[in-house]
């Protein structure tokens, strides 16, 4: 359904549907609240616990739990596993560790569903346009550097076996920027959770994933990312109560070219810069990185064909579309409007 909003905004409240027999009881202790940088962002988390708390121990698990994301799946550390597969001779075969694959495996389904509107191989369009780790030359590329660029994408050339071995083809550049601050987020959630940690909230970089709830009983209530320059419909907070939240937004990251702002988001199928107007998706799903690689692939779809594939996935997506006279109109799957109902 597509919606504009005139007028003053007001509260919209997304909670799950917990099962009938979901323990809601208030847990001991007070919130405990820990950030630090990573990823070229930050993170932060907040958890309940009781008296003592170690936050030196919790800090360093927390740190060392993303050294082992960045290690596995960052193009901007030279010797992390998805680098030396991007360098990798044509022929070579790779073991890839484990937060790879999982990456990965969650990027081939997404691509799979959206006929690549989202696409793990689409790191020759990063470096082109200057998202990637080497910058770029400045302006905008032209119409053969653009094809010559899509012409080494498409997620049908990665062959993940198994065992986690991975060939490549040669030329092959994975790019996971769109889907892994999720999984950052569920890895760590998932480590304090194994660690004993009953209640929390994890964040990074706007991606968000809460289990439990506060001291007081009330959930995480997290409020969807509005993008700025309009008005953009009613204030809509989401109970993150085993649930995740993410939002691609245009606003992001963008540069200026030849007198035209172009977005961070790439549209693999083109190897360029969208220029659907969509200015932000959110997506609200069990885990983060879902939620992530969902907003991503949904922003280059765009509210017509990606309400459609949406619904189809049970995805709840809400877009916000930038009209020519200014303020945005909404679209929500079917799921998200029923968060709300």
């Amino acid at each position: 359904m597509a919606v504009t909003h005139p007028g003053s905004p007001v509260r919209r409240v997304l909670v799950p549907d917990l099962p009938p027999a979901t323990p809601l009881r208030p847990p001991a202790g007070s919130v405990r609240a820990l950030a630090g940088p990573t990823m070229g962002t930050t993170w932060s988390v907040r958890l309940v616990a009781p008296d003592p708390f170690d936050e030196g121990a919790v800090l360093r698990r927390v740190e060392s739990r993303l050294a082992r994301v960045i290690a596995a799946a960052s193009t901007w550390e030279p010797e992390s596993a998805i680098a030396r597969f991007n360098a990798g001779p044509a022929g070579s075969r790779h073991v890839l560790p484990e937060d790879l694959r999982r990456i990965l495996r969650a990027g081939l389904r997404i691509a799979a569903a959206t006929g690549g509107a989202f696409d793990p191989t689409i790191g020759p369009a990063v470096d082109l346009w200057g998202f990637g780790p080497a910058g770029g030359a400045g302006g905008v590329p032209d119409d053969a550097a653009i094809a010559a660029a899509r012409a080494r994408i498409g997620f049908g050339r990665l062959r993940l076996d198994a065992d986690g071995t991975a060939l490549q083809p040669g030329g092959l550049g994975l790019d996971l920027s769109g889907i892994a601050k999720g999984f950052a987020v569920d890895a760590v959630a998932e480590d304090l959770a194994a660690a004993g940690f009953g209640h929390g909230l994890v964040e990074i970089g706007g991606e968000c994933r809460g289990w439990g709830t506060k001291p007081d009983g009330r959930p995480w209530w997290i409020a969807l990312e509005a993008p700025p320059g309009g008005e953009a419909g009613p204030e809509t907070v989401v109970a993150l109560h085993g649930l995740a939240l993410a939002t691609s937004g245009d606003y992001r990251r963008c540069f200026e070219a030849d007198g035209r702002v172009l977005a961070h988001t790439l549209d693999p199928r083109t190897g360029a810069p969208l220029r659907n107007g969509v200015a932000s998706v959110s997506v609200v799903a069990a885990t983060a990185l879902e939620a992530d690689g969902w907003a991503t692939a949904l922003t280059v779809l765009g509210p017509a064909a990606g309400l459609a594939v949406a619904d189809r996935e049970g995805i709840a997506a809400c877009w916000l579309v930038r009209g020519a006279a200014g303020g945005f109109a909404e679209t929500a799957s079917a799921a998200f409007a029923a968060l709300a109902a």
